[in-house]
């Protein structure tokens, strides 16, 4: 009975010790949900600076020859793709979303597509599903990350483009919706088409007087255009991020009532087995006084 009652005991404090981890990764998540989703609305506001600025360069006339150049062609193969996942596990199925997502998009291009993964997790998936991986890039644990991580993506592409080998650049990622949901989505960075360059172009300069192109209208346009790719990137790592943090809170509420149930039963199981324990001893106990009640007065005499 005690070595029953002892190892209960040892399961209640283990899964206490549990919910009190539970708890740190779940304000951790909440914490950084709010982080990743700020720096998203903060991009909004600069990615609309960088629109205005493409839509005045691409009014220019000439300006369409950019979407003819290096940036806007198309080479039969050359086709590459970022997906963004996770390091960590405890996420639900955070990889394997995504990973679907890309897996089905991606079969239906009639080219080869170079994949470059954010993630071990998402890598594993992506491997497993027989996808050519060109490379593994570790997921930013800051705001401040994110940068770094953009540009090195940015460099992978720059590199093969140079060579003619990466000319159309797609991005798959989660996106938070409302509540603690997520959504796969994706989108087609290069080749910048007409629809977009048309759209940006038809865009309404906000103040009275007129802008300006400094510089050139060339290399104006292909810093811009750089930026647009710059905020694009970091756009959607932050929206993975997010996302991430929100199905890991999803995951570590649904832990902490599992852990509630559990310990429910634990402590209910643990207080009955010792009251259990009690009532034996105290019936011991009561037949022993009774036994010794009765050996007192020896059988066949009495009082006189």
């Amino acid at each position: 009975m005690s070595n029953t009652t002892a190892g209960l005991r040892r399961k209640i404090d283990s899964a206490g010790n549990l919910q009190s981890v539970v708890g740190a990764m779940k304000a951790l998540a909440a914490s950084s949900i709010g982080q990743y989703e700020q720096s998203v609305r903060a991009l909004g506001d600069y990615y609309g600076t960088v629109q205005l600025g493409l839509g005045v360069c691409f009014r220019v006339p000439g300006s369409a020859a950019l979407m003819t150049g290096e940036i806007g062609q198309r080479d039969a193969g050359a086709i590459s793709a970022v997906v963004f996942g996770s390091d960590q596990g405890l996420v639900g199925q955070f990889n394997d979303v995504v990973a679907g997502h890309a897996v089905k998009a991606l079969g239906e291009l009639t080219d080869t597509p170079r994949i470059w993964a954010v993630g071990e997790r998402v890598h594993a998936r992506l491997k497993d599903a027989g996808l050519p991986l060109a490379g593994l890039f570790t997921v930013p644990n800051s705001v401040k990350a994110v940068t770094p991580l953009v540009g090195q993506i940015l460099v992978e592409s720059e590199a093969h483009r140079s060579q003619g080998e990466v000319v159309e650049l797609h991005l798959f990622y989660n996106r938070s919706r409302s509540g603690a949901a997520y959504e796969p989505v994706s989108e087609r960075l290069l080749p910048l088409d007409k629809t977009w360059w048309r759209e940006i172009a038809a865009l309404p300069w906000p103040a009275k007087n007129l802008p300006e192109v400094m510089g050139g209208d060339t290399e104006t346009s292909r810093a811009l255009v750089r930026e647009y790719l710059f905020v694009s990137l970091f756009r959607a790592c932050a929206e993975s991020l997010a996302s991430e943090n929100v199905s890991r809170l999803a995951a570590m509420q649904r832990a902490d009532k599992n852990i509630d149930e559990l310990l429910e039963d634990l402590n209910g199981t643990y207080h009955r087995l010792r009251q259990s324990g009690i009532d034996e001893e105290l019936f011991d106990v009561i037949a022993g006084f009774e036994a010794l009640a009765k050996g007192a007065i020896p059988a066949g005499r009495g009082f006189t």
